[in-house]
């Protein structure tokens, strides 16, 4: 075989062989994968928590991905004018949420909604008030590329941060190559945020036998799981929490969609926005209420700023007449009432246990903080 034949021959493969080695995608030009063995990162599950949850099989945790996927959360290039970071509106004293009734975009705009809290993501399998996204890696790229918020297409993030010394070795380090791509930079935000597991509250070591909640934190969380009604002939007092936010996991919240009597007519749709079901409407998913106490202004759209203005709601102000209202906000502590009926003692007792859901090592947790602050 002449040199020529074989060129003609074998020049489809070769051509396309750089292509497939190095992955080509938007956001870096392809390069070859040299083999590489990230660290594996040893994800603890504390007692009480769900199983493990599953990762996927294409981004397993590794100490180098948690690493970069730290400091990505925490870039504010990946903003359109380089102001703010997923670290912004999501700030770890504050449980990861920001304080305010709605978020604030780089562009100084306000938000529709208020800002969840990253408490325990890794086991929600739908995220966001209304489910919209049901991977962390898919979730990433929303608030990075809305207008109202980071404001900048992902591509335009990726070639910001190829431009800098700092992150391509930490790329190669954590994926393999140099090149960082859109999909090594959600990957890596969904491994770090798979690590913030919030497990250690006061009532999480009362559950471990390691410290006595009070009497009144007792009657709350007795309140808490308690669905009032006749039961042996003795009418049972309770607050019914546990029907949207589910103790028996461990998470304190709900993958469901609840209508929880907030508006007679919905100015936001929520869950109906993303399905297009009638019954959807002003549906939005129970968010956990582990770290509550820090998580204030409170609901979709932060209209309640204290914890008692939202136990206020819940005990007289359910709006009846709402479309689709979960039948759970018609329950009463009063036989053939008409609101919940909790007295003042039973609502503080009530308070008093939601905040022994506080983890104070979770908001400290030196591995969860900003790295480019001292």
């Amino acid at each position: 075989m002449t040199f020529f034949s074989f060129w003609r021959r074998f020049w489809p493969a070769l051509a396309v062989a750089p292509l497939l080695a190095g992955g080509c995608e938007p956001g870096g030009e392809a390069e070859p994968v040299a083999p590489f063995a990230a660290t594996p990162y040893e994800l603890q599950i504390p007692s009480g928590m769900p199983a493990r949850p599953a990762i996927p099989a294409d981004n397993p945790l590794t100490q180098e991905g948690v690493s970069l996927g730290r400091m990505l959360f925490y870039e504010p290039r990946l903003s359109r004018n380089s102001s703010i970071s997923c670290g912004s509106c999501h700030q770890q004293s504050k449980a990861f949420t920001d304080g305010r009734a709605r978020a604030l975009g780089a562009d100084g705009q306000e938000h529709a909604r208020s800002t969840m809290s990253l408490a325990n993501v890794l086991w929600e399998p739908n995220l966001n008030w209304d489910g919209a996204a049901h991977t962390l890696e898919d979730q990433a790229r929303l608030p990075i590329e809305n207008t109202v918020e980071m404001h900048q297409s992902l591509g335009e993030g990726v070639r910001k941060l190829q431009q800098t010394a700092l992150y391509p070795p930490l790329f190669a380090k954590a994926f393999g190559s140099q090149t960082v791509t859109e999909t090594n930079v959600l990957k890596a935000l969904a491994q770090f945020e798979r690590t913030l597991i919030s497990a250690n509250s006061r009532y999480d070591q009362f559950l471990r036998h390691e410290t006595d909640l009070t009497r009144d934190e007792q009657m709350g969380a007795f309140l808490f799981r308690s669905h009032p009604g006749e039961v042996g002939g003795i009418f049972v007092r309770g607050a019914a929490c546990h029907h949207c936010h589910l103790e028996t996991t461990g998470l304190f919240g709900s993958p469901e969609f609840f209508n929880n009597g907030l508006d007679a007519t919905f100015a936001d749709a929520g869950r109906g926005g993303v399905t297009g079901q009638a019954t959807d409407q002003g549906k939005f998913r129970a968010p956990t209420l582990r770290n509550i106490a820090l998580t204030a202004p409170y609901m979709h759209d932060g209209r309640f700023r204290t914890l008692e203005e939202v136990l206020a709601h819940y005990n007289e102000h359910v709006e009846r007449n709402s479309p689709f209202l979960d039948p759970n906000m018609l329950l009463s502590n009063t036989p053939r009432g008409t609101k919940l009926d909790l007295t003042p003692l039973e609502q503080q007792q009530l308070l008093a246990f939601l905040r022994t859901l506080t983890d104070s090592t979770f908001v400290q947790n030196k591995q969860f903080s900003n790295p480019f602050t001292p």
